[in-house]
Protein backbone atom coordinates (compact mmCIF):
# COMPACT_ATOMS: atom_id res chain seq x y z
CA UNK A 1 0.00 0.00 0.00
CA UNK A 2 1.55 3.46 -0.77
CA UNK A 3 1.29 5.64 2.04
CA UNK A 4 3.12 8.45 0.93
CA UNK A 5 1.47 10.50 -2.11
CA UNK A 6 4.46 11.58 -3.66
CA UNK A 7 5.46 8.01 -4.78
CA UNK A 8 1.85 7.44 -6.47
CA UNK A 9 3.56 6.70 -9.99
CA UNK A 10 0.96 7.26 -13.35
CA UNK A 11 1.34 3.75 -13.12
CA UNK A 12 -0.04 2.93 -9.55
CA UNK A 13 -2.33 5.57 -10.18
CA UNK A 14 -4.29 3.09 -13.14
CA UNK A 15 -3.73 0.41 -11.08
CA UNK A 16 -5.34 1.43 -8.23
CA UNK A 17 -8.10 3.41 -10.66
CA UNK A 18 -9.12 0.33 -11.50
CA UNK A 19 -9.99 -1.29 -8.27
CA UNK A 20 -12.38 0.92 -7.93
CA UNK A 21 -14.63 -0.85 -9.76
CA UNK A 22 -14.81 -3.54 -6.94
CA UNK A 23 -14.05 -1.07 -3.95
CA UNK A 24 -16.40 1.17 -4.08
CA UNK A 25 -19.40 -1.55 -4.52
CA UNK A 26 -17.85 -3.53 -1.63
CA UNK A 27 -17.80 -0.52 0.67
CA UNK A 28 -21.15 0.38 -0.28
CA UNK A 29 -22.58 -3.25 0.10
CA UNK A 30 -20.97 -3.56 3.59
CA UNK A 31 -22.30 -0.23 4.87
CA UNK A 32 -25.95 -1.81 3.69
CA UNK A 33 -25.45 -5.28 5.71
CA UNK A 34 -24.37 -3.18 8.99
CA UNK A 35 -27.12 -1.02 8.51
CA UNK A 36 -29.67 -3.95 8.50
CA UNK A 37 -28.36 -5.15 11.48
CA UNK A 38 -28.31 -1.87 13.24
CA UNK A 39 -31.86 -1.08 12.56
CA UNK A 40 -32.77 -4.62 13.41
CA UNK A 41 -30.73 -4.43 16.74
CA UNK A 42 -32.45 -1.26 17.57
CA UNK A 43 -35.78 -3.22 18.49
CA UNK A 44 -33.96 -4.74 21.26
CA UNK A 45 -32.71 -2.42 23.45
CA UNK A 46 -34.43 0.79 24.81
CA UNK A 47 -35.22 3.04 22.46
CA UNK A 48 -33.34 6.58 23.05
CA UNK A 49 -30.40 3.97 23.31
CA UNK A 50 -30.99 2.35 20.38
CA UNK A 51 -31.15 5.48 17.55
CA UNK A 52 -28.13 6.89 19.75
CA UNK A 53 -26.37 3.39 19.00
CA UNK A 54 -28.03 3.15 15.63
CA UNK A 55 -26.47 6.55 14.56
CA UNK A 56 -23.40 5.58 15.73
CA UNK A 57 -23.20 2.38 14.38
CA UNK A 58 -24.12 3.55 10.89
CA UNK A 59 -21.00 5.80 10.68
CA UNK A 60 -18.53 2.98 11.37
CA UNK A 61 -17.38 2.62 7.73
CA UNK A 62 -16.57 6.42 7.78
CA UNK A 63 -14.50 5.18 11.15
CA UNK A 64 -12.58 2.52 9.16
CA UNK A 65 -11.54 5.20 6.77
CA UNK A 66 -10.37 7.69 8.59
CA UNK A 67 -8.28 4.95 10.68
CA UNK A 68 -6.75 3.59 7.65
CA UNK A 69 -5.74 7.77 6.60
CA UNK A 70 -4.76 7.83 10.12
CA UNK A 71 -2.72 4.75 9.81
CA UNK A 72 -0.97 6.12 6.89
CA UNK A 73 -0.29 9.43 8.22
CA UNK A 74 1.60 8.11 11.37
CA UNK A 75 4.00 6.12 8.37
CA UNK A 76 4.36 9.18 6.54
CA UNK A 77 3.42 12.47 8.46
CA UNK A 78 3.50 14.89 5.38
CA UNK A 79 1.68 17.94 5.21
CA UNK A 80 -0.25 15.80 2.23
CA UNK A 81 -0.77 12.97 4.32
CA UNK A 82 -2.27 15.03 7.07
CA UNK A 83 -4.36 16.71 4.89
CA UNK A 84 -6.37 13.88 3.89
CA UNK A 85 -6.57 13.24 7.40
CA UNK A 86 -8.01 16.35 7.94
CA UNK A 87 -10.12 16.04 4.32
CA UNK A 88 -12.34 13.05 5.12
CA UNK A 89 -13.80 14.19 8.63
CA UNK A 90 -14.71 17.63 7.57
CA UNK A 91 -15.97 16.64 4.02
CA UNK A 92 -18.28 13.92 6.24
CA UNK A 93 -19.57 16.25 8.69
CA UNK A 94 -20.38 19.26 6.09
CA UNK A 95 -21.56 15.87 3.88
CA UNK A 96 -24.74 15.36 6.24
CA UNK A 97 -25.62 18.90 7.07
CA UNK A 98 -25.48 20.54 3.31
CA UNK A 99 -26.74 16.91 1.65
CA UNK A 100 -28.27 14.97 4.35
CA UNK A 101 -30.40 16.81 6.01
CA UNK A 102 -31.64 18.43 2.03
CA UNK A 103 -32.09 14.87 1.31
CA UNK A 104 -34.17 14.23 4.54
CA UNK A 105 -36.69 17.29 3.64
CA UNK A 106 -36.87 16.53 -0.19
CA UNK A 107 -37.76 12.72 0.68
CA UNK A 108 -40.47 14.32 2.78
CA UNK A 109 -41.67 16.27 0.39
CA UNK A 110 -41.67 14.10 -2.09
CA UNK A 111 -43.45 11.41 -0.61
CA UNK A 112 -46.32 13.94 0.44
CA UNK A 113 -46.65 15.02 -2.66
CA UNK A 114 -47.55 11.60 -3.79
CA UNK A 115 -49.48 10.85 -0.77
CA UNK A 116 -52.06 14.16 -0.93
CA UNK A 117 -51.09 15.61 -4.34
CA UNK A 118 -50.41 18.99 -3.42
CA UNK A 119 -47.55 20.93 -2.07
CA UNK A 120 -47.84 20.54 1.59
CA UNK A 121 -44.81 20.21 3.74
CA UNK A 122 -42.99 23.71 3.79
CA UNK A 123 -41.17 22.98 6.99
CA UNK A 124 -40.25 19.94 9.34
CA UNK A 125 -41.48 20.12 13.23
CA UNK A 126 -39.23 18.50 15.81
CA UNK A 127 -40.46 17.75 19.11
CA UNK A 128 -39.28 18.91 22.52
CA UNK A 129 -37.24 16.02 23.04
CA UNK A 130 -35.12 16.85 20.05
CA UNK A 131 -33.40 19.52 22.11
CA UNK A 132 -31.16 17.32 23.31
CA UNK A 133 -29.27 16.40 19.99
CA UNK A 134 -29.01 19.69 18.95
CA UNK A 135 -27.91 21.01 22.40
CA UNK A 136 -24.96 17.84 21.78
CA UNK A 137 -24.41 18.69 18.26
CA UNK A 138 -23.66 22.64 19.45
CA UNK A 139 -21.48 21.12 22.64
CA UNK A 140 -19.43 18.67 19.86
CA UNK A 141 -18.82 21.26 17.47
CA UNK A 142 -17.70 24.29 20.11
CA UNK A 143 -14.97 21.97 20.98
CA UNK A 144 -14.08 21.81 17.39
CA UNK A 145 -13.17 26.21 17.78
CA UNK A 146 -11.00 24.78 20.29
CA UNK A 147 -8.77 22.86 18.08
CA UNK A 148 -8.53 25.17 15.23
CA UNK A 149 -7.64 28.28 17.88
CA UNK A 150 -4.89 25.26 19.18
CA UNK A 151 -3.55 24.57 15.79
CA UNK A 152 -3.19 21.18 17.51
CA UNK A 153 -4.66 17.37 17.96
CA UNK A 154 -3.64 15.25 20.21
CA UNK A 155 -4.61 11.93 22.83
CA UNK A 156 -5.90 14.51 25.59
CA UNK A 157 -8.23 16.08 22.96
CA UNK A 158 -9.06 12.52 21.85
CA UNK A 159 -10.07 11.44 25.53
CA UNK A 160 -12.45 14.62 26.03
CA UNK A 161 -14.23 14.37 22.92
CA UNK A 162 -14.80 10.70 23.96
CA UNK A 163 -16.21 12.14 27.93
CA UNK A 164 -18.29 14.25 25.78
CA UNK A 165 -20.27 11.80 23.93
CA UNK A 166 -20.34 9.52 27.07
CA UNK A 167 -22.11 12.13 29.06
CA UNK A 168 -24.52 12.43 25.95
CA UNK A 169 -25.55 8.67 25.49
CA UNK A 170 -26.01 8.94 29.58
CA UNK A 171 -28.26 11.87 29.63
CA UNK A 172 -30.02 10.12 26.45
CA UNK A 173 -30.53 7.17 28.66
CA UNK A 174 -32.11 8.73 31.43
CA UNK A 175 -34.95 10.38 28.91
CA UNK A 176 -38.30 8.69 29.18
CA UNK A 177 -38.70 6.56 25.25
CA UNK A 178 -40.18 8.22 22.60
CA UNK A 179 -42.93 6.87 20.19
CA UNK A 180 -41.24 3.14 18.35
CA UNK A 181 -40.66 2.69 14.86
CA UNK A 182 -43.10 -0.67 14.12
CA UNK A 183 -41.69 -3.85 12.36
CA UNK A 184 -43.48 -3.80 9.89
CA UNK A 185 -42.40 -0.04 8.82
CA UNK A 186 -39.13 -1.43 8.35
CA UNK A 187 -37.32 -2.44 4.65
CA UNK A 188 -37.75 -5.86 3.97
CA UNK A 189 -34.15 -7.54 5.64
CA UNK A 190 -34.54 -6.02 8.53
CA UNK A 191 -38.16 -7.07 8.73
CA UNK A 192 -37.24 -10.32 8.16
CA UNK A 193 -34.56 -10.74 10.28
CA UNK A 194 -37.03 -9.63 13.29
CA UNK A 195 -39.69 -12.24 12.43
CA UNK A 196 -37.63 -14.88 12.76
CA UNK A 197 -37.57 -17.23 15.80
CA UNK A 198 -34.92 -15.56 18.81
CA UNK A 199 -32.01 -17.40 18.16
CA UNK A 200 -32.03 -17.51 14.43
CA UNK A 201 -33.19 -13.60 14.46
CA UNK A 202 -30.00 -12.92 17.13
CA UNK A 203 -27.65 -14.61 15.20
CA UNK A 204 -28.94 -13.03 11.75
CA UNK A 205 -28.05 -9.88 13.36
CA UNK A 206 -24.74 -10.70 15.16
CA UNK A 207 -24.18 -12.28 11.05
CA UNK A 208 -24.50 -8.20 9.86
CA UNK A 209 -22.53 -6.91 12.23
CA UNK A 210 -19.32 -9.23 12.08
CA UNK A 211 -19.94 -9.25 8.43
CA UNK A 212 -20.14 -6.42 7.46
CA UNK A 213 -17.57 -4.76 10.06
CA UNK A 214 -15.21 -7.54 8.20
CA UNK A 215 -16.15 -5.93 5.00
CA UNK A 216 -15.23 -2.48 6.03
CA UNK A 217 -11.90 -3.84 7.11
CA UNK A 218 -10.98 -5.60 4.49
CA UNK A 219 -11.93 -3.36 1.83
CA UNK A 220 -10.63 0.52 4.05
CA UNK A 221 -7.81 0.26 2.87
CA UNK A 222 -7.99 -0.32 -1.01
CA UNK A 223 -11.00 1.57 -1.39
CA UNK A 224 -8.61 4.26 -0.21
CA UNK A 225 -5.76 3.39 -2.51
CA UNK A 226 -8.23 3.23 -5.62
CA UNK A 227 -9.88 6.39 -4.46
CA UNK A 228 -6.55 8.15 -4.73
CA UNK A 229 -5.89 6.43 -7.84
CA UNK A 230 -8.58 7.53 -9.38
CA UNK A 231 -8.20 11.32 -8.25
CA UNK A 232 -5.01 10.85 -10.47
CA UNK A 233 -6.66 9.46 -13.54
CA UNK A 234 -9.28 12.12 -13.37
CA UNK A 235 -7.16 14.99 -12.51
CA UNK A 236 -9.17 15.51 -9.70
CA UNK A 237 -7.29 16.73 -6.25
CA UNK A 238 -6.94 13.49 -3.86
CA UNK A 239 -7.87 16.10 -1.18
CA UNK A 240 -11.26 16.15 -2.73
CA UNK A 241 -11.85 12.99 -3.76
CA UNK A 242 -11.40 11.99 -0.06
CA UNK A 243 -13.75 14.61 1.38
CA UNK A 244 -16.59 14.31 -0.69
CA UNK A 245 -16.59 10.64 -2.80
CA UNK A 246 -14.82 8.60 0.11
CA UNK A 247 -17.76 9.77 2.87
CA UNK A 248 -20.07 10.11 0.25
CA UNK A 249 -20.21 6.27 0.00
CA UNK A 250 -18.93 4.84 3.30
CA UNK A 251 -21.64 7.11 4.90
CA UNK A 252 -24.84 7.43 3.05
CA UNK A 253 -25.72 3.64 2.26
CA UNK A 254 -26.33 3.67 5.77
CA UNK A 255 -28.94 6.19 6.49
CA UNK A 256 -31.34 4.06 4.42
CA UNK A 257 -33.41 4.02 7.50
CA UNK A 258 -32.98 7.59 8.09
CA UNK A 259 -34.82 8.06 4.25
CA UNK A 260 -37.65 5.09 5.31
CA UNK A 261 -38.39 7.64 7.85
CA UNK A 262 -38.39 10.69 6.08
CA UNK A 263 -40.95 9.24 3.53
CA UNK A 264 -43.47 10.13 6.47
CA UNK A 265 -44.19 13.36 7.81
CA UNK A 266 -44.70 11.65 10.89
CA UNK A 267 -41.12 9.97 11.07
CA UNK A 268 -39.38 12.56 9.61
CA UNK A 269 -38.39 14.21 12.44
CA UNK A 270 -36.83 10.88 13.89
CA UNK A 271 -34.80 10.96 10.02
CA UNK A 272 -33.52 14.68 10.87
CA UNK A 273 -32.19 13.89 14.06
CA UNK A 274 -30.85 10.63 12.93
CA UNK A 275 -28.48 12.73 10.83
CA UNK A 276 -27.92 15.19 14.11
CA UNK A 277 -26.92 11.74 15.95
CA UNK A 278 -24.46 11.06 13.34
CA UNK A 279 -22.93 14.12 13.25
CA UNK A 280 -22.38 14.22 16.92
CA UNK A 281 -20.30 10.75 16.99
CA UNK A 282 -18.53 12.39 14.40
CA UNK A 283 -17.69 15.38 15.68
CA UNK A 284 -16.60 13.44 19.00
CA UNK A 285 -15.75 10.13 18.58
CA UNK A 286 -14.51 10.56 14.77
CA UNK A 287 -12.05 12.52 15.56
CA UNK A 288 -11.21 11.14 19.04
CA UNK A 289 -9.43 8.07 17.34
CA UNK A 290 -7.68 10.01 15.14
CA UNK A 291 -4.42 10.81 17.08
CA UNK A 292 -4.96 7.63 18.84
CA UNK A 293 -4.33 5.55 15.65
CA UNK A 294 -1.89 8.38 14.49
CA UNK A 295 0.36 7.63 17.76
CA UNK A 296 0.30 3.99 17.30
CA UNK A 297 1.36 3.98 13.77
CA UNK A 298 3.96 6.24 14.88
CA UNK A 299 5.23 4.41 17.11
CA UNK A 300 5.14 7.24 19.69
CA UNK A 301 2.82 9.55 21.34
CA UNK A 302 2.85 12.45 19.30
CA UNK A 303 0.81 15.86 18.29
CA UNK A 304 -0.78 16.47 15.36
CA UNK A 305 -0.21 19.83 13.99
CA UNK A 306 -2.63 21.65 12.03
CA UNK A 307 -1.38 24.91 9.23
CA UNK A 308 -3.52 27.27 8.52
CA UNK A 309 -5.39 25.31 5.75
CA UNK A 310 -6.41 22.71 8.10
CA UNK A 311 -7.94 24.60 10.48
CA UNK A 312 -9.31 26.55 7.98
CA UNK A 313 -11.28 23.37 6.74
CA UNK A 314 -12.02 22.73 10.44
CA UNK A 315 -13.01 26.28 11.37
CA UNK A 316 -15.57 26.18 8.25
CA UNK A 317 -17.28 23.11 9.46
CA UNK A 318 -17.83 23.70 12.78
CA UNK A 319 -19.30 27.05 11.45
CA UNK A 320 -21.50 24.92 9.41
CA UNK A 321 -22.40 23.20 12.28
CA UNK A 322 -23.37 26.00 14.43
CA UNK A 323 -25.81 27.38 12.04
CA UNK A 324 -27.34 24.49 11.75
CA UNK A 325 -27.56 24.61 15.59
CA UNK A 326 -29.07 27.91 15.15
CA UNK A 327 -31.43 26.87 12.18
CA UNK A 328 -33.13 23.75 14.10
CA UNK A 329 -32.78 26.25 17.57
CA UNK A 330 -36.37 27.12 16.22
CA UNK A 331 -37.12 23.40 16.59
CA UNK A 332 -38.42 23.93 12.78
CA UNK A 333 -36.61 23.22 9.68
CA UNK A 334 -38.38 25.36 6.48
CA UNK A 335 -37.60 24.37 3.18
CA UNK A 336 -35.48 28.01 2.46
CA UNK A 337 -33.06 26.82 4.75
CA UNK A 338 -32.38 23.76 3.48
CA UNK A 339 -31.98 25.52 0.14
CA UNK A 340 -29.93 27.76 1.60
CA UNK A 341 -27.97 24.88 3.36
CA UNK A 342 -27.70 23.04 -0.17
CA UNK A 343 -26.65 25.64 -2.32
CA UNK A 344 -23.40 26.79 0.32
CA UNK A 345 -22.42 23.61 0.14
CA UNK A 346 -22.40 22.53 -3.53
CA UNK A 347 -21.25 26.50 -4.14
CA UNK A 348 -17.86 25.87 -2.26
CA UNK A 349 -17.46 22.06 -3.97
CA UNK A 350 -17.96 23.92 -7.16
CA UNK A 351 -15.61 26.48 -6.93
CA UNK A 352 -12.92 24.25 -5.01
CA UNK A 353 -13.10 22.31 -7.72
CA UNK A 354 -12.77 25.19 -10.58
CA UNK A 355 -10.29 26.47 -8.18
CA UNK A 356 -8.32 22.81 -8.97
CA UNK A 357 -8.59 23.12 -12.18
CA UNK A 358 -6.51 26.79 -13.01
CA UNK A 359 -3.52 25.64 -14.77
CA UNK A 360 -0.29 27.91 -13.87
CA UNK A 361 2.68 28.62 -16.23
CA UNK A 362 4.77 25.90 -16.03
CA UNK A 363 8.08 28.31 -15.56
CA UNK A 364 6.92 28.75 -12.12
CA UNK A 365 7.89 26.97 -9.35
CA UNK A 366 6.77 24.09 -8.15
CA UNK A 367 6.90 25.33 -4.38
CA UNK A 368 5.30 28.89 -5.84
CA UNK A 369 2.63 26.92 -7.77
CA UNK A 370 2.06 25.20 -4.58
CA UNK A 371 1.78 28.28 -2.43
CA UNK A 372 -0.54 29.78 -5.23
CA UNK A 373 -3.17 26.82 -4.82
CA UNK A 374 -2.62 26.84 -1.04
CA UNK A 375 -3.79 30.52 -1.25
CA UNK A 376 -6.96 30.07 -3.22
CA UNK A 377 -8.11 27.52 -1.26
CA UNK A 378 -7.86 29.35 1.77
CA UNK A 379 -9.90 32.15 0.55
CA UNK A 380 -12.65 30.02 -0.73
CA UNK A 381 -12.82 28.29 2.91
CA UNK A 382 -12.45 31.91 4.60
CA UNK A 383 -15.44 33.40 2.24
CA UNK A 384 -17.91 31.08 3.25
CA UNK A 385 -16.65 31.13 6.97
CA UNK A 386 -17.73 34.50 6.88
CA UNK A 387 -21.04 33.79 4.88
CA UNK A 388 -21.87 31.08 7.00
CA UNK A 389 -21.04 33.71 10.33
CA UNK A 390 -23.38 36.71 8.26
CA UNK A 391 -26.24 33.84 7.93
CA UNK A 392 -25.95 32.91 11.81
CA UNK A 393 -26.31 36.37 13.08
CA UNK A 394 -29.06 36.88 10.83
CA UNK A 395 -30.89 33.67 11.81
CA UNK A 396 -30.66 34.94 15.40
CA UNK A 397 -31.79 37.84 15.01
CA UNK A 398 -35.06 36.74 12.85
CA UNK A 399 -35.57 34.40 15.80
CA UNK A 400 -35.50 36.87 18.48
CA UNK A 401 -37.68 39.54 16.58
CA UNK A 402 -40.55 36.98 15.85
CA UNK A 403 -40.17 34.04 18.78
CA UNK A 404 -38.78 36.73 21.73
CA UNK A 405 -36.57 34.29 22.36
CA UNK A 406 -34.40 31.13 21.35
CA UNK A 407 -37.48 28.13 21.26
CA UNK A 408 -34.56 25.24 22.05
CA UNK A 409 -34.25 26.50 25.57
CA UNK A 410 -38.06 25.97 26.92
CA UNK A 411 -37.55 22.86 24.72
CA UNK A 412 -34.82 21.79 27.02
CA UNK A 413 -36.96 22.66 29.95
CA UNK A 414 -39.85 20.54 28.95
CA UNK A 415 -37.98 17.63 28.02
CA UNK A 416 -36.16 17.33 31.53
CA UNK A 417 -39.61 18.19 33.42
CA UNK A 418 -41.31 15.36 31.59
CA UNK A 419 -38.26 13.28 32.70
CA UNK A 420 -39.05 13.94 36.24
CA UNK A 421 -43.03 13.49 35.77
CA UNK A 422 -42.65 9.71 34.31
CA UNK A 423 -40.50 9.21 36.55
CA UNK A 424 -42.56 9.78 39.24
CA UNK A 425 -45.54 8.02 37.41
CA UNK A 426 -43.44 5.23 37.14
CA UNK A 427 -42.58 4.66 40.70
CA UNK A 428 -46.27 5.12 41.36
CA UNK A 429 -47.41 2.43 39.19
CA UNK A 430 -43.97 0.11 38.55
CA UNK A 431 -42.33 0.03 42.10
CA UNK A 432 -41.36 -3.38 42.32
CA UNK A 433 -39.30 -2.56 39.36
CA UNK A 434 -37.60 -0.01 40.91
CA UNK A 435 -34.19 0.24 42.52
CA UNK A 436 -33.70 3.15 45.25
CA UNK A 437 -30.15 4.68 44.46
CA UNK A 438 -28.33 7.68 46.39
CA UNK A 439 -29.60 11.25 46.42
CA UNK A 440 -33.24 10.29 46.24
CA UNK A 441 -33.26 9.30 42.56
CA UNK A 442 -35.16 6.24 41.48
CA UNK A 443 -34.44 3.95 38.28
CA UNK A 444 -35.68 0.89 36.15
CA UNK A 445 -33.69 -2.19 36.92
CA UNK A 446 -32.19 -3.74 34.28
CA UNK A 447 -34.60 -5.96 32.37
CA UNK A 448 -32.87 -9.56 31.41
CA UNK A 449 -34.72 -8.61 27.23
CA UNK A 450 -32.18 -5.31 27.33
CA UNK A 451 -28.71 -7.14 28.03
CA UNK A 452 -29.83 -10.41 26.83
CA UNK A 453 -31.72 -9.16 23.67
CA UNK A 454 -34.30 -11.50 24.83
Amino acid sequence: MITDLDKFTPEAARSAAWQSLWTFPSIVLAALVIAWGAESAQFLVSQAFALTILAMIQTLPEFAVEGVIAWNAGQSPIPANIGLMTANFTGALRLLIGLGWPLIFVTTVIFNLRRNKKFAVSEIRLEHEHAIEITGLFVASLYAFIIVLKGTLNIIDGFILFVLYTIYILILLELPPRDEEKIDQLEFVPRYILTRKRFLRNFLIWLCFMAGGTGIMLVAGPFLQSALGLSFVLGVPAYMMIQWLAPFLSEFPEKISAFYWAKSIVKAPMALMNMVSSGIAEFTLLIAIIPVIFCISLGNISTINFDWSHRAEILLTATQAVLGVVILSKMTLKWFEVLGLFSLWTSQIYFQYRMSQVHLPFSLDPTAQSAIWDFSHISILENYIIIYCIWIVLELACILLFYRHIPLFPALAKTFASRRKKRRALKETNGDNLAYIYGGRYVVRPQRWILGWH
